[in-house]
């Protein structure tokens, strides 16, 4: 128990803050961040839907005529049943019209975004498709955290 403690002590050592959020109260903070972002975005999110992109594609455009990176990692479509599928691949392809890289890791389930490589988000919300389920997430500020879980992913290797 104490290894585990001092563990976590360590771990912990540069975090700012952390706050948790529900399906409600989310998407207001995180389009706060969205819009104070800097250099770059990572969002990992297995399901993509017409309805949820419709509302963050007009901050994914603003944020890209500022050239910052923007980063999808998603489920590949074929992965999806119908008509999530067409619908993932149409919002994909809106998505590399503005110049958001997408890319297909495997088939994942994290939930996840790394603003500027110190705010992270992590919980259970699917970020990209989230419509009508009680969820949870909790934004990090640490760039300790956002960088040990980009290694942990290991999405590192795909950020070049």
């Amino acid at each position: 128990m104490i290894g585990l403690l001092s563990r976590f002590l360590r771990t912990s050592n540069g975090l700012s803050s952390s706050l948790l959020y529900n399906e409600q109260t989310f998407y207001k903070a995180f389009m706060r961040d969205l819009s104070l972002c800097k250099d770059e975005a990572i969002i990992e999110s297995p399901f993509i839907t017409s309805n949820r992109i419709a509302s963050l594609l007009p901050i994914f455009r603003k944020m890209r005529s500022r050239n910052i990176r923007i980063v999808v990692n998603t489920r590949h479509p074929s992965e999806h049943e119908q008509p999530y599928g067409d619908q993932a691949w149409a919002e994909i392809a809106q998505m590399q019209l503005i110049g958001i890289e997408v890319l297909f890791t495997g088939s994942h389930h994290r939930k996840l975004a790394i603003f500027d490589r110190q705010i992270l988000w992590e919980g259970s919300l699917n970020i990209l498709s989230q419509y009508d389920s009680c969820e949870i997430m909790r934004r990090i500020d640490s760039i300790k955290l956002a960088e040990h879980t980009l290694s942990f992913t290991k999405l590192t290797h795909y950020l070049k």
